[in-house]
């Protein structure tokens, strides 16, 4: 570890010490996500089983809530209910990496933990430089940066990074979401044997393949991987333009489901599909652990939109993670489900029956800022309402099959809604924190992830109806 690597760690650790305490006292701080302990968090990086623990990297700016040169922070777990926050895992501190070790991904080889990641560098006139850089930890706490193992080939702008790292049949290959030099997006692919020293063997799918002429000006935080048989690819594109009630944020995450020939570097794909439909996700990453089950994290966000509106930024701190998901495949379709993890959480439950005739009523939640809502045997004539501490409302429209998350915006000037169809809904499994909400529709179906920041004090939740409205609602408050 060079002086300039310990100076930047102990200046980080300095912001920490002198800012966690007010962070720490914000009426809006997460009780069950992943926070950075102070300034700024984003992508998930590195996620990982290894070793009977799963590891969750992320990029962390210390010393502001705005963006700079990144850090990877560190979190750990072995049950996905108790984290305990590592020693920062890499500094931008070398020649390769000094504006910010960006996103990347983590393997195990021969019994040690690799991470990939961007090395992103500027140089004095602020013109963009991009490696693809390694380092290698025995112990999965402290990291030995091994450089640069792979360049940017040509016919790329340096817009190319967040190396996905999986074996594939004796090989390694890495994805990498990238931008043309006529500003296109795609996803590539190289390969090694030795995750030293890597190939480049062309795109994959994006601009000019597989039909996607026009889909966006670049591809990040790509992740490939297979799941039931079918290979699928999450990745997250700029660019694209409103839809319909699709694509609503300023960028999209989201996948492709198909079969990708690896001798002739080429992926085989149906139509792209939105993972969320909420205000904030973006650049989900997936790991593999001992059970075979494939888990998403996600960042709680989407890169410019609202940020400057965000009151925790008074608290010196910004976003946090989704909670962990399992993937599953129903023909082309994910679904998405809340781990069973999850539920060592859950404290004084209570079951209600709600019967509802053109009516509303207060739920019995005990703690609305650390709850969990699951609604099952659905019944209504023509819909029904959630309202969330008067900040947030769910929304069933029967007649239109349409269901509707609306949210006071954060600078509080209007009320803003993201939506989407449904043909029958069941199941509705709600996760209120301090300052957000992720509602599970029809056991993963779909999903609405949103932040928001209600008024302290406003701790109510209520549910109305227009017409008769019957369900079972179970409650628990998360500990």
């Amino acid at each position: 570890m060079t002086a300039h690597d310990q100076e930047l760690r102990r200046r980080a650790y300095e912001e920490v010490e002198k800012k966690e305490h007010i962070a720490d006292s914000d009426p809006h701080r997460q009780h069950f996500h992943i926070m950075p302990p102070v300034g700024l968090l984003n992508d998930p990086n590195g996620v990982v089983y290894w070793k009977g623990v799963y590891h969750l990297f992320f990029q962390w700016q210390p010393f502001q809530t705005g963006h700079g040169a990144k850090f990877w922070g560190h979190y750990t777990t072995c049950d996905f209910v108790s984290w305990k926050r590592e020693e920062i895992a890499l500094a931008p501190s070398d020649w390769f990496d000094k504006n910010g070790c960006y996103s990347g991904s983590a393997v195990v080889k021969d019994d040690r933990l690799y991470l990939f990641y961007t090395g992103n560098v500027r140089d004095q006139d602020g013109n963009r430089e991009t490696y693809q850089c390694v380092a290698v930890s025995d112990d999965g706490l402290t990291f030995e940066k091994k450089g640069v193992v792979a360049r940017l080939p040509e016919g790329y702008t340096a817009h190319f990074r967040d190396p996905k790292v999986w074996e594939h049949e004796g090989k390694w290959y890495m994805v990498i979401g990238a931008q043309t030099e006529n500003m296109k997006g795609q996803a590539v692919l190289f390969t090694s044997n030795n995750l030293t020293e890597w190939t480049f063997l062309g795109p994959i799918t994006g601009a000019g393949l597989n039909g996607l002429n026009d889909f966006g000006y670049m591809w990040e935080c790509p992740d490939l991987f297979s799941l039931q048989g079918s290979d699928v690819l999450i990745v997250s594109p700029q660019g694209l333009e409103a839809d319909g009630y699709r694509y609503q944020n300023v960028y999209q995450s989201g996948y492709f489901v198909g079969q990708l020939d690896y001798e002739k570097t080429g992926l085989m794909h149906a139509a792209f599909t939105e993972l969320d439909q909420g205000f904030d996700f973006y650049a989900p990453q997936t790991l593999e652990d001992d059970q075979g089950r494939r888990i998403l994290f996600a960042w709680m966000a989407v890169p410019d939109q609202d940020e400057k509106y965000h009151p925790t930024k008074d608290y010196h701190w910004i976003h946090c993670m989704t909670l962990p998901r399992q993937l599953t495949l129903s023909g082309e379709k994910l679904i998405q489900q809340p781990l069973p993890e999850l539920k060592a959480m859950r404290k004084n439950g209570q079951e209600v029956q709600i019967n509802m005739y053109g009516s509303s009523g207060t739920l019995p939640v005990e703690n609305p800022e650390r709850a969990e809502i699951l609604i099952e045997d659905i019944d209504t004539e023509s819909g029904f309402e959630i309202d969330i501490r008067a900040t947030a409302t769910f929304s069933f429209r029967k007649e239109e099959g349409l269901i509707t998350l609306e949210r006071t915006s954060f600078d509080g000037t209007k009320t803003e809604a993201r939506h989407c169809r449904i043909s029958n809904l069941h199941t509705v499994h709600m996760f209120i924190d301090a300052s957000s909400v992720e509602v599970f529709i029809n056991h993963g179906e779909e999903v609405f992830s949103a932040r928001y920041f209600p008024f302290p004090g406003n701790d109510q939740v209520t549910a109305r109806s227009n017409g008769r409205s019957e369900m079972k609602v179970g409650i628990w408050t998360l500990m």
